[in-house]
């Protein structure tokens, strides 16, 4: 495959990239966009946003001399064609797979990869403290920070505009507006970067005032903020509109077109001559160069195995499988709405990641996308809460870490009734690192007021959101995994779960194993494979609370047994088995607890079965350590 590329396969590096006539970049990027399209047809990853940035990035390699300028991608997924013109191409196959090529950039992987970025909107703050750290070591470094695909409206972006606008820095701000996220992108700054434009009156009127500024010797720092001021005003008057960026002091350039390379070579490299912080709109499509994509950006996000010729996925038949836990809460969630015209849905930028969207298509008045916006989507939830409406906010795992502040100081003081749904809990297999749900039990289980659960199965998922709705139950965490259950009879009658109990699945008299959530359904199949004599030692139990914990249960475990082993998906340290060993040395039972979860360490990516064998969570590991106890 690299063999028929004229330029691309001699691209080892940005250096090589730089040896080009700018009239042949255009090429680079249609055999990037065929590369990418080729590799990921039969390698899964992020599509569509790559594509969208194509142009982009080759021009940004070609005018800045990185790895010593810096550039800050944001959202991370959008770097696949970064990562190939960095010296991964040869590697670009193991992208995403155990021990392959990182799912994100990463500065452990490359020097070309200036900071981690698996989540959103963290660019600007991070580029502006690189630009400040550059001035303060004299170094003559450009800083650039490629924010887009949703990503601005997360709040950390504004925090980060707003103290751009007042340090004297260099920063240049790429926004990628391509109108979307993974969902289509929502919210007031969508429609206003959709009206923005810029005049070529204005802009000529401006050079020649700078130009004539310039002459006076008037643009030193004392005079230069007026100056500054004067132009937004004169730009607001002859636009007809008022540039939030301008407003903030800060220079926008644009919109201009993100895939008219050479356009975008010259004006990165006019902009490198500006002083002070500035900002270049431009406008992609996601899914640039192919067409399928273009047409479905959200299915062709990350579409998984497709036919590169025919636009075909590979979709796994799905007719008699158990379903995703997203789309039990999504169906449930839209059978209880039905039920309780309090019940308000919530999800910030993943609507159809979660299955909101089912929510979505038959009460749109009751449902709400906020954006790439988890703080916000938390408290949001709490003002709906106080006016005694009963929202479920729905935040992956790994993305709820953003909200924690808002979950304490909005949410769990007032004892407001929130529902707040954890979903991808526990390892979710390729993305790796940044977007595994391992610290939401650990994190929580210290805050007062909120009831903390995690399912078993698909019956109990729905049985615990239906306990959530019901009056005055104050804030109800419930996490649950990415992917199947086990279960294809799912749609149980509705039962209350009372608040802080576990069940006995089975009894025992020597062994007691503790589990929190589906990976207890794992146990449960270890211990069934046990010989007689051995399987009628263990005991099994489902905890199904970390907070408030099972104390009836856990006081007879105690008295019953010789030793505990706890098992969960999330981190150990502070985990449901902390819970159980605090309990155990609080009431003076001596029992050894054996815990066993996610090691202290970040977990790589790969798919889930690896990752679970790495941990030690996987049979073979767990079942070897039952066993050794009948020894």
């Amino acid at each position: 495959m690299d063999t028929a590329y004229k330029f691309l396969s001699h691209i080892g590096s940005p250096a090589d990239l730089k040896r080009l006539k700018v009239d042949d970049l255009h090429v680079v990027c249609d055999e990037l966009r065929d590369f990418i399209i080729d590799a990921l047809s039969c390698n899964p990853g992020h599509f569509a946003a790559s594509l969208g940035v194509i142009e982009l990035t080759v021009a940004l390699h070609y005018v800045f001399d990185t790895p010593y300028d810096r550039i800050v991608w944001d959202v991370g997924h959008q770097a696949y064609a970064h990562k190939i013109l960095t010296g991964r191409r040869e590697r670009f196959d193991t992208n995403r797979k155990f021990r392959g090529l990182k799912p994100f950039p990463s500065p452990d992987e490359s020097e070309y990869d200036t900071f981690t970025c698996g989540h959103a909107s963290n660019s600007i703050s991070v580029a502006l403290g690189m630009a400040v750290a550059a001035a303060m070591k004299h170094e003559d470094r450009q800083i650039v920070a490629v924010i887009g695909d949703g990503a601005m409206t997360g709040g950390l972006a504004f925090e980060g505009l707003n103290n751009a606008s007042t340090i004297p820095n260099n920063l240049l701000i790429v926004l990628n507006d391509n109108n979307i996220a993974i969902d289509r992108t929502v919210g007031g700054l969508k429609e206003y970067l959709i009206r923005m434009n810029t005049n070529a009156g204005y802009n000529k009127l401006r050079y020649s005032l700078w130009n004539f500024a310039k002459t006076l010797g008037v643009l030193d720092e004392k005079h230069k903020n007026k100056i500054l001021r004067f132009n937004n005003s004169l730009k607001s008057m002859l636009s007809n509109q008022q540039n939030i960026f301008e407003g903030m002091n800060i220079r926008y350039f644009g919109p201009i077109n993100g895939h008219d390379v050479n356009n975008l070579v010259r004006v990165l490299g006019e902009l490198k001559n500006h002083k002070g912080p500035k900002l270049l709109h431009i406008h992609t499509v996601k899914g640039k160069g192919y067409e399928f994509a273009e047409q479905a950006a959200t299915v062709w996000h990350a579409p998984g195995l497709f036919d590169k010729d025919t636009g075909e996925r590979k979709v796994c038949n799905e007719e008699g499988q158990s379903p995703l836990y997203q789309d039990v809460f999504g169906k449930t969630l839209l059978d209880l709405a039905r039920m309780n015209d309090k019940i308000i849905g919530i999800t910030p930028a993943m609507a159809t990641g979660c299955s909101m969207n089912i929510l979505m298509r038959e009460m749109p008045h009751r449902a709400f996308d906020v954006g790439i916006a988890e703080g916000h989507a938390v408290t949001f939830s709490g003002g709906l809460a106080k006016e005694g409406m009963l929202p479920f906010c729905n935040i992956y795992s790994s993305f709820a870490q953003r909200a924690y502040d808002n979950i304490i100081h909005d949410i769990a003081i007032a004892r407001l009734n929130v529902v707040l749904c954890l979903d991808r809990a526990g390892l979710v297999g390729e993305d790796g690192p940044t977007h595994h749900g391992a610290f939401d039990i650990a994190s929580l289980r210290c805050i007062p007021n909120l009831t903390i659960s995690s399912p078993y199965d698909e019956h109990e998922l729905r049985n615990l959101m239906y306990t959530a709705q019901l009056p005055d139950m104050g804030p109800f965490v419930i996490r649950y995994p990415r992917g199947r259950g086990k279960l294809r009879d799912w749609e149980n009658e509705y039962q209350e779960v009372k608040v802080g109990t576990g069940r006995c699945l089975k009894q025992g008299t020597t062994l007691a194993i503790i589990t929190l959530g589906p990976i207890g359904q794992t146990l449960k199949e270890i211990v069934d494979t046990l010989p007689e004599d051995e399987r009628e030692k263990v005991g099994l139990y489902d905890l199904r609370f970390v907070k408030p914990l099972d104390t009836e249960m856990l006081h007879g475990i105690g008295k019953t047994y010789k030793s505990i082993m706890t098992v969960e998906d999330g981190v150990i340290t502070g985990g449901a088995g902390s819970a159980v060993l605090e309990f155990m040395e609080d009431n003076g039972y001596k029992l050894p607890v054996h815990r066993f979860g996610l090691p202290d360490r970040f977990v790589e990516h790969g798919p889930v079965g690896k990752l679970y064998e790495v941990c030690g969570l996987d049979k073979a590991s767990l079942g070897a350590f039952i066993k050794e106890q009948f020894k």
